[in-house]
């Protein structure tokens, strides 16, 4: 039997999974990282440790004895600068959640340059994307302005940081490179007007290619393996929840909420709601491409309330609510960090309302598992809009282990949802595309089961909408970061 490992590198942790040819998976290694906060709206990870992780989840892979492939997802927009001689990082990882850019792309908005970003690279004009941080690098970072000025300066998304550092080559894949808002959708190169407006150098980032194929060799204890799938995290999921055909459509709910669906892209702009983005790239096929949406606060919005102590474990969510918390007027609006698709406002916070003598800790709870399902519907309205989607949609992450909570989101979408029983579905997809790289068959089959919408949820979502609308209009809402871009 032979195994194909993928490592995943998230927002939080890093996994080594091994999948056999007989199309079931183990966990070989899972390591959890830290997260830095300096500033208020700064997400920083230390790009050391996050190498020294992804090194021992390689070892971990070499005791597999019929190791045929390796395959590596990545965190999408987060990024980070390096020594091109050394290797070593010169700056944090700023992580995909980071808004210190935010008054940086106020600017690039008042200065009418949202409308070529979206032609171009199919993304608004957001700090949550990776450009306006590799420009804030280099405008407020001497140690990298010297570096660009030697000509030893490196840049980019974190799977290239890990590929130079493991391979040998500095190259990412196209999915990655489609959430930085420098690459050109059409081309899928490097756009140099959007390299000028965020002020990137285009000559310290690095090669595009295809998200499988022969990516180069790593070394896995006393091995080397080829490395034949890299890709985003998101896209990773997508290929894993068995999508193919336009319309088809997954959500995810870990860190955030994120929902992809394949499209048809011809080069025509999307409304201004859903993102346009890469989906995979086999080496020598064209590209499959996909609308993405999301929430930025999804499990995070939970760990935040047991943080603050309205719960002490998950176990106890798993309680039998006997109306909902929006039936009793109390609504929470999951804008932690800004609310993404479809109203990218980064200054918006989140908020319960309809808060009273009465009001438990159980019930603020709840209030957040209702306010992320209602956020989930605004985004899934917003990618339908754009692509019709095909029949049940498809989930996976960590918050669907709430029974609630899914049939909730059910009821609001008035739509069948298909629950994996697969934890690691990001994985999964990334090592079936390493897989089918080398030409071997890796024999996962999706056990699944169906949830079925029962009474609609549409009076309710129009409180939401009108509790949402409310928090943004609050006047102290607004964060006012004093960061600028050179251009």
């Amino acid at each position: 039997m032979t195994t194909i490992v993928a490592i995943d590198q998230g927002t939080t942790s890093t996994r080594a999974i091994a999948l056999g040819s007989d199309g079931q998976s183990r966990l070989l290694l899972s390591r959890e990282h830290r997260q830095f906060y300096p500033k208020p709206g700064w997400v920083e990870h230390d790009p050391r440790e996050l190498m020294a992780i992804l090194e021992d989840c390689c070892a971990a892979a070499g005791e597999c004895g019929d190791l045929a492939a390796l395959g590596l997802d990545n965190q999408g927009e987060s990024c980070l600068a390096w020594d091109a001689r050394t290797g070593e990082a010169v700056t944090p990882v700023i992580v995909w959640q980071d808004a210190r850019t935010e008054s940086a792309i106020e600017a690039l908005k008042r200065q009418g340059a949202e409308a070529m970003v979206r032609q171009k690279s199919g993304l608004p004009l957001d700090a949550y994307f990776s450009a306006s941080k590799l420009g804030w690098m280099l405008a407020e970072l001497p140690e990298v302005r010297r570096l660009h000025e030697r000509g030893h300066l490196r840049m980019g998304t974190t799977d290239a940081f890990f590929r130079d550092r493991l391979t040998g080559r500095f190259e990412t894949d196209v999915t990655t490179a489609s959430r930085t808002a420098l690459m050109n959708l059409e081309t899928l190169n490097w756009d140099p007007e959007l390299c000028r407006l965020f002020g990137v150098p285009l000559d310290a980032l690095p090669v595009i290619g295809p998200s499988s194929g022969d990516l180069g060799l790593i070394r896995c204890g006393a091995k080397r393996v080829t490395l034949t799938a890299s890709l985003v995290d998101q896209q990773a999921s997508l290929y894993g929840h068995g999508c193919r055909r336009p319309g088809d459509l997954k959500m995810t709910f870990g860190t955030g909420a994120f929902l992809l669906g394949i499209n048809h892209f011809d080069g025509r702009q999307l409304s201004n709601e859903a993102t346009q983005t890469v989906g995979w790239q086999k080496s020598g096929e064209p590209p499959v491409f996909a609308l993405e949406g999301g929430v930025y606060s999804a499990a995070s919005a939970l760990n935040w309330c047991r943080g603050l102590g309205l719960f002490k474990d998950f176990s106890e969510l798993a309680v039998t609510y006997t109306s909902s918390a929006a039936s009793k007027g109390l609504v929470f609006v999951p804008a932690l960090s800004g609310l993404a698709c479809p109203h990218w406002d980064r200054s918006a916070r989140g908020s319960w309302m309809g808060l009273s003598l009465h009001t438990t800790a159980t019930d603020m709870v709840q209030a957040v598992l209702e306010g992320v399902a209602f956020r989930t519907a605004e985004v899934f309205l917003a990618l339908e809009r754009n692509q019709p989607v095909n029949g049940r949609i498809s989930l996976d992450g960590r918050m669907t282990e709430n029974v609630f909570f899914v049939q909730f989101l059910s009821n609001v979408l008035q739509r069948e949802l298909s629950l994996s029983s697969e934890p690691e579905l990001t994985a999964i997809g990334t090592a079936t595309l390493a897989a089918e790289a080398t030409g071997i068959d890796s024999g996962y089959v999706a056990r699944q089961q169906v949830i079925t919408p029962g009474e609609s949820c549409a009076s309710l979502q129009e409180l939401f909408t009108a509790a949402r609308t409310a928090t943004t209009a609050f006047a102290g809402s607004a964060r006012k970061p004093t960061s600028t871009i050179s251009k």
